[in-house]
């Protein structure tokens, strides 16, 4: 099979597994940027999905979830962490390869027509295909979360990122006109510095933002930040006020409509 998604999933799959046989003992049990989950507790994340994808039973039910916990998959999310929580880094790495390569046979023996059928995931009934795609987001965010609280930078270039960036600017428009509320006119530029480069241009005519290859007038405000940054935005990670006080985000232009975009972009539950 050559779905382009098999060959990225198996990418940010190898990634993490690389990034994985690189932490110590101590580095499992540090903090993330998701509430309530260490480094290891990511891992055990990316294991029950990809368990559930291949037909596995879950883990056992809690009694009482954290308070973060919103919905039916939080709280399946949370049964998968406490189940792993007392076995050792290096045990859930193991158990993430196997799972992870068994997730790439199965992949690599579906058919066109697989890849097409509608069926569940987080965001609706959706062809597989799509569905995969969510993987890989999930996955190579869940990567990051680890990068940063590691303090190891990686994994900000090629094709894994292109597709997840392709991803992000698809949402970006219901950010600007929707969440941000900018007015008819407005143009809003996000421009992201790299390590992976691009300039995002959002319009506003009546009363509808959408994406657009380049502006049409004088940008009205424009967000600069880096890849990482304007990635853990979108993803919740971080909010405006700790990226500008780190550094990482400057807005032009018309400032109250930028604060207003940049207070706006996390879009991932």
């Amino acid at each position: 099979m050559t779905e382009e998604a098999i060959a990225l999933l198996s990418t940010c799959w190898a990634s993490i597994r690389d990034l994985g046989a690189s932490i110590s003992t101590a580095e499992w049990d540090l903090p993330t940027d998701c509430p309530g989950w260490s480094v290891r507790d990511n891992v055990s994340h990316l294991i029950a999905i990809e368990r559930k994808l291949l037909g596995l039973p879950g883990d056992a039910s809690l009694d009482d979830y954290p308070a973060y916990v919103k919905n039916d998959l939080g709280r399946s999310n949370e049964d998968a962490i406490e189940a792993r929580r007392r076995r050792s880094g290096a045990d859930v790495l193991a158990e993430f390869v196997e799972v992870t390569a068994e997730r790439e046979r199965m992949l690599l023996a579906m058919s066109t027509d697989d890849f097409d059928r509608l069926g569940w995931s987080p965001i609706g009934e959706i062809p597989y295909r799509q569905f995969m795609t969510v993987r890989l987001f999930d996955c190579w965010a869940h990567e990051q979360d680890m990068r940063r609280a590691l303090g190891r930078p990686g994994h900000l270039t090629g094709p894994v990122v292109d597709a997840v960036m392709a991803w992000h600017r698809r949402t970006l428009g219901f950010i600007v006109g929707k969440k941000a509320g900018a007015p008819d006119g407005a143009v809003v530029v996000f421009s992201v510095t790299g390590p992976t480069v691009a300039r995002l241009v959002v319009e506003v005519h009546d009363r509808r933002a959408s994406v657009v290859e380049s502006a049409s007038a004088t940008p009205t405000a424009t967000l600069t930040l880096d890849t990482e940054t304007f990635n853990a935005l979108l993803c919740g990670r971080w909010t405006a006020d700790d990226a500008r006080a780190a550094r990482r985000l400057a807005l032009d232009g018309d400032i109250a409509l930028a604060s207003a975009v940049a207070g706006a972009m996390s879009y991932v539950i």
